[in-house]
């Protein structure tokens, strides 16, 4: 697909535009910080674009505010003390550090225990971690999938998890491939579920339309609460982490 990108300056706001080939414009404000950006149809000018932009202010400025009011991790350095968070529960970090195999399990109700080799790094603690979100994550949603393709009567071809700038989850149609944003792994089932369904329906409805909405609401009558949820609930510290739907 053929992109051009730049920026435009409306007022004090700074504008991405990305052009592609494209029917209709899209307007995005990115997390963590309210970016925002316009996906435009290659033949529009900048003109229309301002004036487009223009009509939609108040609702830009709603969406800065919530970013900037919304809860943030400080940085994790992975040393004992820490909160981690796993499927909306709080626990409080361990790090053990010796000749042991690197592993990651809970003890307790609320202790989540990091085993590492003597003198690791942050980085390496960070990785042992990220890891053992993956395959927590990955088993809470091959449940879900299985159980909602039967539900929903459609099947993927593929899914994966991998970390994402701005989506809890994708969906590529013609491909039958869902792909899962790792950060899940750290916000509540309900949550998990509703963006798994969401992507699952995206194999029926392409846009967030009217039919889109009335099929949410048919299979998960209470979407709108785990969507509003999801997106209250503290942000990862990381500039990439944060998501919208």
């Amino acid at each position: 697909m053929s992109t051009n990108s730049c920026l435009l300056q409306i007022g004090t706001m700074e504008v991405l535009v990305v052009r592609k080939s494209i029917r209709n414009l899209h307007l995005a404000v990115l997390p963590p910080d309210g970016r925002v950006r316009v996906s435009s149809p290659l033949h529009l000018k900048d003109d229309a674009i301002r004036t487009l932009i223009a009509t939609r202010i108040p609702w830009i400025r709603t969406q800065k505010a919530r970013f900037e009011g919304q809860a943030r991790q400080t940085p994790r350095e992975y040393i004992s003390g820490e909160s981690h968070f796993l499927l909306g529960k709080q626990y409080r970090l361990e790090v053990l550090q010796g000749d042991q195999i690197p592993h990651v399990s809970l003890r307790g109700k609320n202790e989540l225990v990091l085993q590492a080799r003597q003198n690791s790094t942050m980085e390496r603690r960070e990785a042992i971690l990220m890891d053992w979100y993956r395959r927590e994550l990955k088993a809470v949603s091959a449940s879900l999938l299985e159980s909602w393709q039967e539900k929903i009567g459609v099947q993927v071809g593929s899914w994966g998890i991998k970390r994402m700038k701005t989506r809890w989850g994708t969906c590529n149609r013609n491909a039958g491939r869902i792909w899962l944003n790792l950060e899940l792994v750290k916000k509540p089932f309900a949550c998990i579920e509703y963006v798994i369904v969401h992507e699952l329906l995206h194999l029926i409805e392409k846009k967030h339309n009217e039919h889109f909405v009335a099929l949410m609401t048919k299979h998960l009558p209470k979407w709108l609460s785990s969507k509003e949820e999801l997106n209250r609930l503290m942000l990862a510290h990381e500039k990439w982490g944060a998501c919208g739907y």
